[in-house]
């Protein structure tokens, strides 16, 4: 039996280049060659804490390939344990003979696709030319997505909220090194009309963003509040822009900030532009122009995981 490698957040950490995920990402989008089925997304009680807690089962399978399964818990009151919300393992397989290859900590895995599946999206959407970018929340994500949007467009200032401006200091201290210049912020408002790209990810239960703020060209990228009664953005912002979301099969019904529109007739199905399969292979068109508001909404896909776990593996293995 092969020995069953074991990848840390420690490694992964260290070895994201995020254009190279963001392209391998890409890649996987256009060619559609990745079998998904719905994820299995299970809430459970925890009256300990008098909140409920999420486990998300997340399987794909590049036939004769590779395969592989995310097991992760969603525990919102972790911060008074200090720990992050998103607990997880990735199981990464041969396609071909069943065995486990790897077992990833999905900690960094589910952070690091998730910001460049943002900035993937960020590439169709936002300005070539965006230079500011305020950043919504101090969690595991936000210096993730600071520096995958950084990647693919030419920021040049970041501010940075969070329920406590300390946290928004401790985030901007850790991006110290950076080539853009990092600021915290007190209050959302201060700054949400001036910016390009606002890229928010909370579990906030009702929007922080308002659609009144908004201002012609900007982009939003949502990718917190992942429960149907959760949302990032009002009705307003809803209305003031175009729709697109990472995947049809995901983001029509696991988060509040689709599902609500929908439900309330301040969005229909058929107004939602494109999901990331259809931009990454040309099948639709992104941003139409400068003056339109964009707003992505991802709620994450097994393919993410999967081509993720495929790019650690491989730098792991040819080290």
């Amino acid at each position: 039996m092969n020995e069953i490698l074991q990848i840390s957040d420690t490694f992964i950490e260290q070895n994201t280049v995020f254009l190279e995920l963001v392209n391998e990402l890409k890649k996987m989008f256009s060619n559609n060659e990745v079998l998904v089925p719905m994820r299995h997304h299970h809430d459970f009680p925890n009256p300990e804490l008098k909140s409920d807690s999420t486990l998300l089962l997340m399987p794909a399978w590049n036939p004769s390939k590779n395969a592989g399964v995310k097991i992760v818990t969603v525990s919102p009151e972790n911060s008074q344990f200090n720990m992050p919300s998103i607990q997880g393992t990735y199981i990464y397989l041969d396609a071909i003979k069943g065995s486990v290859r790897a077992i990833m900590e999905a900690k960094s895995l589910t952070v690091k696709r998730t910001a460049a599946a943002s900035a993937l999206a960020s590439s169709f959407l936002s300005k070539p030319e965006s230079k500011s970018l305020l950043m919504i929340g101090t969690g595991a994500l936000s210096v993730n997505l600071i520096k995958a949007h950084a990647s693919v467009r030419p920021i040049e200032r970041v501010y940075v909220w969070g329920r406590t401006y300390e946290k928004a200091v401790t985030i901007c201290k850790q991006l110290s090194g950076e080539t853009f210049t990092s600021i915290p912020i007190n209050n959302i408002k201060d700054k949400i009309s001036e910016v390009d790209i606002i890229s928010s990810a909370t579990l906030s239960p009702s929007p922080l963003i308002f659609g009144s703020y908004l201002k012609e060209g900007q982009h939003i990228d949502l990718v917190g509040s992942y429960k149907k009664d959760t949302r990032e953005a009002d009705d307003e912002a809803v209305k003031k822009a175009s729709i697109f979301v990472d995947t049809y099969q995901g983001g029509l019904k696991e988060s509040g900030d689709i599902l609500i529109p929908l439900k309330n007739g301040i969005l229909k199905e058929e107004e939602v532009k494109a999901d990331l399969f259809e931009l990454c292979s040309n099948k639709k068109q992104g941003r139409a122009s400068s003056k339109e508001i964009t707003f992505f909404k991802s709620v994450g896909h097994a393919l993410e995981d999967l081509t993720a776990a495929n790019y650690y593996y491989e730098k792991y293995t040819n080290e």
